[in-house]
């Protein structure tokens, strides 16, 4: 039986997170009645002239930059030019022979390895607008609203060797877009888009096969679970003797297949010509060089840093370098209490915890939201330091952080409202202690008997007593010290 190795290329179409959109002043903000956000120029009225947002530019360049690419000086754009519904000029202002960045790659961690995977390019374009399909009155309208948002494409290599590798370059890729704070990169609102080539081709052969373009993907794991199938498919074709033809074809996400859309016989002749109406310039290397100096740290290179300076395993780096946002937090509140690992725990424990169980849903920095109230660096360390030190139990300091981040106050505050304090006080524990050993004569003798685990037992009934007030290592001394004594 022959074997196939699979060949996937990726084509990233990125919303930048500009106020508005490329040619024009309209607004970009999602979610707002439909045509409500549109004018002569991005509905292609004659006589208007595209003038291009200064801020697309720089992001683009800052996209290419962290994506390891050469920047082309030239700035060039072109019209591509065919008809659909919902772009009203009848053509496509984006970037052909001359894209703003080209020639770049991006090191993915997959599996135990990490490869460095191709970017063949990455040029601005504005977007199209949107059909909504209704079947309640068997027609479909055009919401021009999206006319004219800015995008960046980024098409990678075909670097990709399985369905795995192209959801992990997905992963990664969006991870460094959002440090690069260049686009909120919401799959839901269409920020960021995707469509993929995969074809197949005999182990040892170096000729590409005939490709699939996969459309319709709207999350990392449907275009996972197209790729798998679509891999699937074409090696069934291939040991049956058919013919593999090019063509578009649309993932049914309810049946989880592919379905032919168009063949695609011939690449479409777009007949890009040069943008009449914007004039080509020349971008100063001193103006690239600025934008450089703009880009943060990468993902990798954190998580490099947090594993060496904070003696962190690579779990805990992972969880915390999957947002910017909490990741800086977790270096400010180190600066207030040099402890990382026990930081860490709470972030990555109880707070995202909090976040993620948050029914309205937390906005894009992770710490605040419309039903949480974000912990400063030092009222989130302090409530670490009073479980540390006794004041409060971990249970109950889990308790406080929940009415923290639903009340705004600090622990000090609420623990002094439900007087939660730990008691620690012997004297005032030695009633609760003598009252759970005497009703628990049996476990009393397993411990005498040498199973001292059975203490754990006890202290859990006197914490329920004391409603989780006690302090549970004074609790624990106490009770041992009771019964092995006696």
């Amino acid at each position: 039986m022959k074997q196939y190795e699979t060949v996937i290329g990726l084509e990233v179409h990125l919303q930048l997170s500009t106020q508005t959109k490329i040619f024009c002043g309209c607004s970009t903000e999602f979610g707002k009645d439909p045509n409500s956000q549109t004018c002569p120029i991005c509905l292609g009225l004659p006589g208007t002239l595209p003038v291009l947002n200064k801020k697309v530019l720089e992001s683009a360049i800052k996209i290419g930059l962290a994506l390891n690419c050469k920047i082309n000086s030239l700035v060039k754009f072109d019209r591509k030019n065919y008809y659909y519904p919902d772009l009203p000029k009848a053509y496509q202002i984006s970037q052909y022979d001359f894209p703003i960045a080209h020639t770049g790659y991006l090191n993915v961690k997959t599996g135990d390895e990490t490869k460095k995977l191709g970017i063949t390019r990455a040029h601005m374009e504005e977007d199209a607008g949107k059909l909504i399909h209704d079947p309640a009155i068997k027609s479909s309208l055009v919401d021009y609203n999206r006319t004219g948002t800015p995008l960046v494409e980024i098409v990678s290599e075909p670097d990709m060797r399985s369905p795995q590798e192209a959801y992990d370059y997905l992963t990664t890729l969006k991870l460094h877009m959002q440090y690069l704070d260049v686009s909120d990169c919401d799959m839901e609102k269409g920020s960021l888009r995707c469509d993929a080539n995969v074809s197949i081709r005999e182990e040892g052969q170096t000729k590409l096969g005939t490709k699939a373009e996969l459309k319709n993907l709207n999350s990392f794991k449907a275009v996972k679970s197209a790729l798998e199938f679509e891999v699937a498919r074409q090696i069934k074709l291939a040991e049956s003797g058919e013919r593999i033809v090019q063509e578009t074809r649309l993932w049914d996400e309810s049946k989880q297949i592919t379905i032919s859309m168009r063949s695609k016989e011939e690449a479409h002749d777009y007949r890009y010509f040069p943008e009449p109406d914007l004039v080509p310039f020349m971008v100063e290397k001193e103006d690239i060089k600025n934008v450089r100096t703009t880009l943060p740290e990468s993902p990798s290179k954190k998580q490099d840093r947090f594993i060496k300076n904070y003696k962190l395993s690579t779990y805990d780096v992972d969880v915390l370098v999957q947002d910017r946002k909490i990741s800086d937090f977790f270096e400010e509140c180190v600066k207030e209490y040099n402890q990382p690992k026990k930081i860490c725990n709470w972030i990555i424990g109880p707070l995202l915890q909090e976040i993620n169980s948050n029914e309205k849903g937390i906005s894009n920095d992770r710490l605040s939201g419309i039903n949480l109230v974000a912990p400063t660096a030092k009222t989130f360390t302090d409530l670490i330091i009073k479980v540390e030190d006794g004041t409060i139990s971990n249970l109950v300091g889990k308790s406080v952080l929940t009415s923290m981040l639903d009340r705004g106050k600090t622990s000090a505050e609420i623990i002094k409202e439900q007087n939660l304090a730990q008691v620690s006080d012997e004297g005032a524990l030695e009633e609760i202690v003598a009252t759970v050993i005497a009703e628990n004569s049996k476990i009393v003798e397993q411990i005498k008997s040498g199973k001292e685990s059975a203490i754990g037992f006890l202290v859990g009934q006197s914490m329920k007593k004391t409603q989780g007030k006690a302090n549970p290592k004074k609790i624990g001394e106490m009770i041992k010290r009771r019964i092995l004594n006696d």
